[in-house]
């Protein structure tokens, strides 16, 4: 796993080999379907000058009503989720396209200002929905109503976690004398069900738990999935698509959709390999370190 928990990531990463694998050139048009604080965003819109534009989709209604607020110039902004992609590029008329970018990764928005449990340094509300409206299961839900095995299964799936089975069984333990409601309660059942060495790793003890919950919740993995195929369906021939994922399982997913659609001659692949961070941006920015770049490009 090419674990890690993204906390304060305030820069968005690789943002060189981005402009370099999406190519953006004067006038074209983009979309970031991952939009957070449109670090990548405003670089492209630079490249794209003057009459290029990029769609945003952003998917959590309380950082959209602030990115509102950035009136950034040839920036049509969309709240809503990136799983219809499709639908939100018919309803916008937003053609042509000459390439998506998804930086998979979770903003320090998340993290600092949205109050919703994404991060185990602040006491908050275990919801880690992105999006209210569109999702009804909580991370709460998850906790204190389904069977020990299920919740094993999503934190040794989606975490990684080599001690699913412990902190499943330390978390039906707790809940019976009191509903999990807050980040730190999860914390303090998370330190009981772990040994002490494993408390003092480089990577928090909770990092992997809290991955896992928050995947489950928002249904990562099956949105990237559906969204794939759509990529593909609207970019312009020789359009580029530009996928950064944080999580083995993430880049699993894109690399295997790129080799089928490289099969059927529809996709040429740019990245044999991956592409990481260099030590430069590890140094400035450690939670870049665990990010991998693949690229594609429609035949």
């Amino acid at each position: 796993m090419n674990s890690g928990y993204r906390t304060f990531m305030h820069k968005s990463v690789l943002q060189k080999e981005v402009i370099e694998y999406l190519s953006p050139k004067s006038n074209e048009n983009f979309i970031d379907a991952t939009l957070g604080l449109a670090g990548h965003t405003k670089l492209i819109l630079e490249k794209i000058k003057p009459k290029g534009k990029i769609l945003g989709i952003e998917t959590d209604n309380k950082l959209y009503k602030e990115l509102l607020g950035l009136n950034i110039d040839r920036l049509i902004l969309v709240n809503d989720s990136f799983v219809n992609l499709k639908k939100i590029v018919e309803e916008s008329e937003f053609r042509p396209i000459s390439g998506i970018l998804f930086d998979l990764g979770l903003s320090s928005w998340h993290l600092e200002k949205s109050k919703k449990g994404f991060s185990f340094l602040r006491n908050e509300p275990l919801d880690m929905r992105y999006n209210t409206d569109f999702t009804e299961l909580t991370a709460e839900e998850i906790l204190n109503q389904w069977p020990e095995k299920e919740i094993e299964k999503v934190l040794k799936e989606y975490g990684e976690e080599r001690f699913a089975r412990k902190i499943a069984r330390e978390i039906i333990k707790n809940r019976k004398q009191n509903p999990i409601k807050t980040t730190f309660h999860l914390i303090e059942i998370i330190k009981k069900s772990v040994p002490v060495w494993y408390q003092h790793k480089k990577i928090h003890f909770a990092t992997r738990t809290f991955q896992a919950l928050r995947i489950t919740v928002n249904d990562e993995l099956g949105s990237l999935e559906r969204v794939l195929p759509q990529s593909l369906e609207v970019l312009e021939k020789g359009g580029r698509i530009v996928v950064i994922s944080f999580h083995s399982l993430e880049d699993r997913i894109v690399k295997n959709y790129f080799r089928e659609q490289k099969k059927k001659g529809c996709l040429e692949v740019l990245t044999k390999k991956p592409i990481g961070p260099k030590r430069e941006e590890i140094a400035l920015n450690p939670r870049s370190r665990s990010s991998k770049l693949r690229a594609a490009v429609k035949i």
